[in-house]
C-alpha cells in the first residue's frame, strides 16, 4: 500500500551548514533555533532521510521547511529572500527524487504582495504544491481584510495550504510548564484559526480554497457544538455567515496527528474520510513513533478508510 505524508519538515542544507559553522543564515542564529541542536534528524542528508522513510513505510514526504523559517516578525525583504532559498531547496529535492518528495513553500506573509508573488513562483515555476503557514501573522488572524488577496490567489492557483504553528501559542502567556504550549496550545490555536476562516467569511468568499488544519484540526471538531451554539444566540457570530460553523467542517482538510484512535475516528465521522490525510510531524518528538503501522493497526478504521487516508486522498489532491 502506498503512503504519502503531508506533514514532514526539513531544514535547508545551507542553513544547516551555516549553523554548524557558527554563522547566521538570513539573520537566523543558532541560539534562536535550539531544537535543531537537539534533534540530529534535522541535519540528515536526503539519503539518510530516505532510509528512515523506508524503515517507517513512508513512500512520499510532502516537504515543508520548518516553521522556524516563517520569520513574520522580521524585515519583509530579508524574509522574502530566505523564503526563496528555502523554496528553491525543497524544489530541487523534488526534482532529484521525484518519486519520493513533493513540496510546500514558506512565504513572507507580513508582506501580502510578496507572499502572493512567492506562492505563484513556487507553484508555477518550482512545481511545489502549496504552502505551509502559521495560525496568524504577528497576532493578526486570517479573517483580517488585508489577507483576502492572498486567499484569492491561493484559491486561483489551487494551492494546498497547511496550517502549522510556530513558537509561542495561545497558551504561552499563561503557562510555559509541562510542554503545554505545544500539547494544548497547538490544538487551541488551530480552533481559533478555523473560527477565523469561518466566522470571518473567508470560506464563503473563497469557496475553492484548500486549507488543511494540522494536528487533526486541534480542538475544532470537539468544540464545534459550542461554536454552533454561539452562532445561534449571538448576533456578532452571524455577522458574516448565514450557516452554522459546523456546515463548514467538511470544507477543510485534517491530518491524522491526533495520538488517539478515538479522536481520529471522531474526526473522520464528523468531516468525512475524504477530508482526512496522513501526517507524521517528522522529525520531531511529538510525531508517532511508527505512524504507518499505527494507522494500519487501528481496528475502528476499514481497509478502504486506511487507503484513503494513507495515500488516495493526497494522490488526488496533489496529483502525486
Amino acid at each position: 500500500m502506498r503512503t504519502i505524508d503531508i506533514h514532514a519538515h526539513i531544514s535547508p542544507e545551507a542553513f544547516v551548514t551555516a549553523m554548524e559553522a557558527g554563522e547566521d543564515w538570513h539573520g537566523i542564529t543558532n541560539e534562536a533555533v535550539p531544537r535543531h541542536r537537539h534533534n540530529p534528524r534535522t541535519t540528515w542528508s536526503p539519503a539518510e532521510r530516505l532510509a528512515d522513510m523506508d524503515s517507517l513505510g513512508v513512500d512520499v514526504q510532502v516537504l515543508s521547511t520548518n516553521a522556524v523559517f516563517y520569520n513574520y516578525d522580521k524585515d519583509a525583504e530579508a524574509t522574502t529572500a530566505m523564503a526563496r532559498d528555502c523554496n528553491d531547496y525543497v524544489s530541487q529535492l523534488t526534482k532529484d527524487h521525484p518519486g519520493r518528495f513533493a513540496g510546500l513553500a514558506t512565504l513572507p506573509l507580513q508582506d501580502i504582495p510578496a507572499a502572493v508573488a512567492e506562492l505563484e513562483r513556487s507553484i508555477i515555476q518550482l512545481g511545489l504544491k502549496g504552502a505551509m503557514i502559521g495560525d496568524h501573522v504577528n497576532g493578526r488572524t486570517f479573517d483580517e481584510p488585508e489577507f483576502l488577496p492572498f486567499w484569492k490567489a491561493a484559491e486561483q492557483l489551487g494551492a494546498f495550504i497547511l496550517i502549522h504553528q510556530d513558537g509561542p501559542t495561545i497558551v504561552s502567556p499563561r503557562s510555559g510548564k509541562y510542554h503545554l504550549p505545544n500539547t494544548i496550545g497547538n490544538l487551541a490555536d488551530r480552533a481559533v484559526t478555523f473560527a477565523s476562516f469561518v466566522y470571518g467569511g473567508v470560506m464563503d468568499a473563497c469557496p475553492d480554497l484548500r486549507i488543511c488544519l494540522s494536528h487533526g484540526g486541534g480542538y475544532t471538531c470537539f468544540g464545534i457544538g459550542r461554536m454552533d451554539r454561539g452562532w445561534r444566540v449571538r448576533p456578532e457570530a452571524r455577522e458574516y455567515i448565514s450557516q452554522p460553523p459546523s456546515a463548514y467542517l467538511n470544507r477543510f482538510y485534517y491530518d491524522t496527528i491526533t495520538h488517539s484512535e478515538q479522536a481520529l475516528r471522531y474526526v473522520i465521522d464528523l468531516v468525512g474520510v475524504d477530508r482526512v490525510v496522513f501526517g507524521t510531524d517528522w522529525p520531531y518528538d511529538m510525531c508517532e513513533d511508527w505512524p504507518v503501522s499505527w494507522i494500519l493497526g487501528l481496528e475502528s478504521l476499514t481497509q478502504e478508510e486506511k487507503e484513503r487516508i494513507l495515500w488516495r486522498n493526497l494522490e488526488g489532491l496533489l496529483g502525486i
